[in-house]
């Protein structure tokens, strides 16, 4: 009889799997029990949400501190509030921009008032998923993360429009990490305070974009002569494109990068879908500098030389600025053709080292050109208005007025022989003396010692009576050496005087402001009123007639050009000084050459060099296109007014503005 097999403990009849072999060497493991794993995932678990939640408290205590001095949002709105001086908008003639100065606000404008394709360019190129987000793009930081670890560098940025406002209103431009924090925060507050169109309309106001400009509205004003209302997509592109680099890639600094950078923006409009497949390109190639098409329509006056002109201006203008802080616009009397060709024609001159000047100025005293100095970065200093210089013989014209007033005439005989004066002997340029001749060859020939005997025979104080008149008010000194031009004026002066010969003998206040207007009112506009007579028209005709001689055949022969012109050389003593002054037409140009120092030229004289550069401006045909607006008679005829009140220097002094 077998036996049955002896039964473990605890196996309840069941048979046992063999356990499995352990090898002392740990080769083999023991399986991990169910409650060995729950152990380790509570364990992980736990840690994970105390460390979370001690994190979450530290980051909010973080947050905290940063948020504790960090400045209220509430209340802002689009508006500057900081008080500031007036900008100031500088324009020509012909609407062409000649310069900006200070601090740039154009009107507040919202969304809804813009053109759509401003919105969409800056959102395209600045932040694509701006109505997306809450202040901050955890995606848009990971991705440019990601590009520029790419690059090498930094080649995109992770900041939200928002965060571009909270770091322009309320921060500093410093790169950190506690700038960084403030920024994240007040992003945030902004998103929750106001709704995406009204930070839009903030932004678009507030935002610097180059050249002195805040805001869209000033920015389209500057570069386009429009408002931001009007402009098309590629402009927009423009405006858009500067936000990355205001500075650098502004029109008015680079036209050429401003292209460029245009066109990237263009490329993004296409990419995010505003615009069609193709239009991008399109816009692009209708719009390319250098190639026929403008790529910005609003013209501007170029060269550094312009700077003189608008200084000129701006030292006037800012005495029209109101206290409401508004903007000045400030159309002038520049004619940009006409400048362009002033610089020209001193680049072409050899002036042998010395300094030159150029004004030109029509009949009626509106300044069309000024060249201050040879380079305006060099010396800021303004020649034309600014240089009190000896005009030598290019003051004769002033000498003999009077006396033509008198009764003489071009053909009145005139002793041209020695004569001292107490105890001064002056001397004719050439050494030589020809007896007896006409007042017309005396000027034409520029002979000294004629126009030192006129000037003792009608008065020095006449003379200088004369030259007030004629709207001088330079100190001057009646020394018998005034009759050759030995006290000192301003070429803007000397200009403005043969203005007078030139019209007819109508008095003439030199001007370069047209109009003004702040905030888009009117506050000032040059008036037309009737000109005043300062000397008889039939003593300017003469005085034109005799200056005519001195270009014809006289000592300004190398300034004769295709059409009649008057006008005088003058060299100061030691030829420290040397000018030409003459007219054609309505217009009158005046050219200086001289050192700043009052060192004498390299033996520069009127009738040479700036003879030369004279005629090299009044040959253009736009010099000689100039016209002058018309100028009606005075009120009362001046035949019906005595001899003494249209000569006496008193009733002309009553009379003056």
């Amino acid at each position: 009889m077998s036996k049955s097999p002896k039964k473990n403990p605890g196996t309840s009849g069941r048979s046992k799997k063999a356990a499995p072999k352990t090898r002392a060497t740990g080769a083999e493991s023991r399986p991990a029990t169910p409650g060995a794993s729950s152990s380790l995932l509570w364990r992980v678990t736990k840690w994970s949400l105390v460390l979370g939640i001690w994190g979450g408290i530290a980051l909010a205590g973080l947050l905290a501190w940063f948020a504790w001095n960090l400045p209220a949002v509430d209340g802002l709105g689009p508006t500057v509030d900081k008080a500031r001086r007036p900008g100031v908008t500088i324009v020509a003639a012909d609407g062409s921009l000649v310069g900006g100065y200070g601090d740039l606000y154009g009107a507040r404008l919202t969304v809804n008032e813009l053109p759509p394709q401003l919105v969409q360019a800056v959102v395209a190129i600045e932040d694509r998923r701006f109505f997306e987000h809450p202040g901050v793009d955890v995606r848009g930081v990971l991705r440019a993360a990601i590009a520029n670890l790419r690059a090498g560098g930094v080649v995109q940025g992770g900041s939200t429009l928002t965060q571009q406002l909270a770091k322009n209103l309320f921060l500093t431009p410093e790169r950190s990490f506690d700038r960084k924090i403030s920024e994240l925060i007040l992003a945030l507050k902004l998103e929750r305070q106001f709704e995406k169109d009204e930070l839009l309309t903030i932004y678009l106001n507030r935002v610097y974009l180059g050249a002195g400009t805040y805001g869209v509205e000033a920015a389209a004003q500057r570069y386009f002569g429009a408002s931001a209302r009007n402009i098309d997509t590629y402009q927009a592109a423009v405006l858009a494109g500067l936000l990355r680099a205001p500075s650098r890639l502004n029109p008015d600094s680079s036209e050429a990068a401003a292209h460029r950078r245009a066109l990237t923006v263009l490329q993004a409009m296409a990419a995010a879908g505003y615009l069609r497949p193709g239009e991008a390109e399109k816009i692009a190639r209708t719009r390319r500098p250098g190639r026929g098409d403008a790529a910005l329509p609003r013209p501007r006056v170029t060269g550094e030389a312009r700077r003189y002109f608008a200084d000129w201006v701006l030292e006037r203008a800012s005495g029209y600025a109101g206290t409401t802080g508004a903007d000045l616009a400030v159309e002038t009397t520049l004619d940009p053709k006409l400048q362009a060709r002033a610089e020209a024609a001193i680049a072409r001159a050899d002036t042998k080292g010395s300094q030159v000047a150029l004004v030109a100025m029509r009949t009626d005293g509106a300044v069309l050109a000024m060249i201050g100095g040879r380079r305006y970065g060099e010396s800021q200093f303004n020649r034309v208005t600014s240089a009190l210089r000896q005009p030598g013989s290019a003051f004769k014209p002033i000498v003999y007025l009077p006396a033509l007033e008198s009764g003489m005439t071009p053909d009145s005989p005139v002793l041209d022989a020695p004569i001292t004066v107490d105890g001064w002997t002056p001397k004719n340029f050439s050494g030589q003396f020809r007896g007896k001749v006409t007042l017309r060859e005396a000027v034409a020939r520029s002979l000294n010692t004629v126009a030192v005997r006129v000037a003792e025979d009608i008065g020095r104080g006449r003379v200088i009576q004369s030259a007030r008149r004629l709207g001088i008010t330079s100190p001057l000194t009646p020394h018998p050496s005034i009759a050759l031009g030995a006290g000192e004026v301003t070429p803007l002066e000397l200009t403005a005087a043969y203005a007078v010969f030139a019209n007819g003998g109508f008095a003439v206040a030199p001007y370069g402001i047209s109009e003004v207007r702040q905030g888009g009112e009117v506050v000032f506009r040059r008036s037309t009123r009737a000109p005043r007579r300062v000397i008889e028209a039939r003593a300017a005709a003469q005085t034109t007639e005799m200056l005519r001689a001195v270009i014809e055949w006289g000592t300004g022969r190398k300034a004769k050009i295709d059409r009649p012109a008057a006008g005088k050389s003058g060299t100061s003593q030691d030829f420290r000084d040397a000018w030409f002054v003459g007219y054609a037409g309505d217009l009158v140009v005046t050219v200086w050459v001289g050192n700043d120092d009052n060192t004498p030229t390299q033996r520069v004289t009127g009738s040479s060099i700036p003879a030369t550069i004279w005629k090299d401006f009044m040959s253009t045909p736009l010099a000689a296109s100039v016209a002058s607006p018309a100028r009606p008679e005075p009120v009362v005829p001046e035949a019906e007014r005595p001899v003494r009140e249209r000569l006496d220097p008193t009733f002309i002094e009553r009379q003056t503005d």
